[in-house]
């Protein structure tokens, strides 16, 4: 079975073409600068198969970069499919599905009513990925069935006493202003196979994921479900990231906009574009930079991975907290999947909770799947590599067999 998974931004369309059954990667690649002046990446997983690399391709639309990830698919000498006959569905990412998915669906003119209707809950990210829907349409036809897959939707699961915000209620009954929590295509894949690496089923373990990058969030799973969530109404919630500010006192805000005369969207902007890690150590949002500077004697920088890992351990110990328990600690994305530092230092002196100090020499091993718990930690320690396409491409592959 093939299904192309397509993550569409405003100005960009990731793709991938996998096997969900296998798992087995086909192609992926890039489209950039879609309305500007087009370039093109195309990556072949099949040997022989000569890749493109940012190639100059008129895109001045989202359609015309459809039309360019299935030329380069089915390219008669570089092409991984014979025919387009042969992509059986598509799997859309959408940013969020509101209260109405709590789960993956199939695309109808109905359905995308709802997911227009979440436009202002993430204006930057629905309406790039409705845009991405459309495209589909309109290269491929009707006939080829589309599937969008929610980053919100693992997190509807979350009981009312952790996804309300203390406001007064009618802005949750009107507005619906409410946590709704993201990357849940990630922990719920991660989480998943942490069951399978301990053995035992998921619905009887508590499992806290981080899902640590540019982008960072942790969630508690309980029971394979998601009940508690670092990000909220939209992603700047939570821990401090490569340029989100995460968690902090409003006051703050109307401080700034007071004295330096900031409007809302320039704080906004402030907040998501100039903050987190990259605004206290004023030398990057990306953490190989932060070592590099650390390692110079930069105090900025080394604060900023302080802050980070501080504020990852205090989730760890509320969701801890939350649960009960916890059976596991996930690691997973770009920074938890590959700084074997941080990973020590965001799970010292967790000794308290039967968390090991963990074992060095699989700490450092990356590229797989692999338990880095120390000896004789009740605890265990995980480090594994997320796959939100391949987990979309699950999803979808589910939902159309049972058309």
């Amino acid at each position: 079975m093939n299904i192309l998974v397509i993550n569409a931004g405003s100005s960009s369309l990731k793709y991938q073409l996998l096997d969900p059954e296998t798992g087995v990667l086909k192609a992926k690649g890039l489209c950039e600068r879609i309305g500007i002046d087009g370039k093109f990446t195309y990556k072949p997983a099949v040997e022989g198969k000569a890749p493109q690399n940012a190639v100059d391709i008129p895109m001045p639309t989202h359609s015309e970069a459809i039309q360019a990830v299935l030329n380069a698919l089915v390219d008669p000498e570089n092409g991984v499919l014979s025919s387009m006959s042969e992509i059986d569905a598509v799997g859309h990412r959408v940013v969020h599905g509101g209260e109405s998915f709590a789960a993956s669906a199939l695309i109808t003119p109905d359905m995308m009513k709802a997911v227009e209707a979440c436009n202002p809950l993430a204006p930057l990210h629905n309406p790039a990925n409705i845009i991405g829907i459309n495209a589909c349409t309109a290269v491929l036809g009707e006939d080829v069935p589309q599937v969008a897959v929610f980053d919100t939707a693992f997190h509807q699961t979350m009981p009312e006493v952790a996804y309300m915000y203390a406001i007064p209620y009618e802005y949750y009954e009107n507005d619906k202003l409410r946590r709704y929590g993201f990357h849940g295509t990630s922990h719920r894949f991660v989480s998943a196979r942490a069951a399978a690496m301990l053995g035992k089923p998921i619905e009887e373990l508590k499992i806290i994921t981080c899902h640590l990058g540019n982008g960072s969030s942790i969630c508690a799973v309980q029971n394979g479900k998601s009940v508690d969530t670092s990000m909220g109404l939209t992603p700047l919630a939570g821990l401090p990231m490569g340029t989100r500010s995460g968690d902090m006192d409003a006051g703050v805000m109307e401080y700034i906009m007071n004295k330096y005369d900031v409007d809302m969207k320039g704080m906004m902007n402030i907040l998501n574009k100039k903050s987190g890690v990259a605004g206290v150590s004023g030398v990057s949002s990306d953490f190989r930079d932060l070592d590099a500077a650390d390692a110079a004697g930069n105090h900025r920088a080394a604060l900023a991975k302080q802050m980070f890992c501080y504020d990852v351990k205090k989730y760890i110990g509320s969701y801890a907290a939350a649960m009960g328990g916890v059976d596991a600690i996930v690691f997973t994305a770009g920074v938890g999947e590959n700084s074997p530092a941080l990973r020590t230092e965001m799970t010292s002196g967790l000794e308290f909770m039967g968390v090991a100090p963990i074992d060095q020499e699989k700490n450092q091993l990356r590229g797989s799947e692999v338990d880095i718990s120390g000896e004789g930690s009740q605890v265990r320690v995980l480090v594994i590599p997320t796959n939100e396409e391949l987990m979309i491409a699950m999803d979808t592959a589910e939902i159309v067999k049972a058309l």
